[in-house]
């Protein structure tokens, strides 16, 4: 993880220099929660997930100009990814299914049984309960970051976990 003056000091290079390789270092620094990020909004759809973090990514870079500072460049990125995948959504109009997802390539072990329980549960939730479980649980953000991210109140977002908490432990029971 890079610390914010690394990452100011990427990010000047970028604007000012046009240094690509500035910009390589930021996206190899974020790829991979970008990507586990959206991996977990569209249930394990890897080849979308790997165009929506290519979209995010093409986005930040054509607008980095327009970064201030005033959040850490994870937090605009992931917002940029949020509204990535909620347009994406508008356009295609997609529905989340149990049907949708991929199905495992080799026989279940325990963790690949724990695995298809989680992703039954987070099925279960409505795309933005998943966004918060993502953003809090998995990608271990604070609820300010998450807030940030996501254009909600605190209060609102305690409520969606609360609710989220309870369907996938719901879920889990009657698997």
């Amino acid at each position: 993880m890079l610390s914010r003056v690394e990452e100011l000091k990427l990010i000047s290079r970028c604007v000012l220099a046009d240094d690509r390789h500035a910009f390589g270092t930021l996206v190899e620094a974020y790829q991979p929660r970008l990507r586990r990020f959206f991996m977990n909004l569209t249930l394990g759809d890897e080849y979308l997930s790997d165009d929506l973090a290519q979209e995010t990514f093409v986005k930040a870079y054509l607008e980095l100009r327009s970064f201030r500072g005033m959040s850490r460049f994870g937090t605009w990125l992931f917002r940029i990814g949020y509204n990535e995948f909620y347009s994406h959504k508008r356009s295609q109009h997609l529905t989340t299914d149990l049907d949708s997802m991929p199905e495992p390539s080799s026989s279940p072990t325990d963790a690949t049984e724990a695995s298809l329980d989680v992703k039954t549960a987070m099925a279960e939730l409505s795309e933005i309960e998943r966004t918060v479980v993502t953003l809090f649980y998995i990608d271990d953000m604070p609820l300010k970051k998450v807030a940030t991210i996501t254009g909600l109140k605190e209060s609102t977002l305690r409520s969606h976990l609360h609710r989220s908490r309870e369907k996938m432990a719901k879920t889990l029971k009657t698997e």
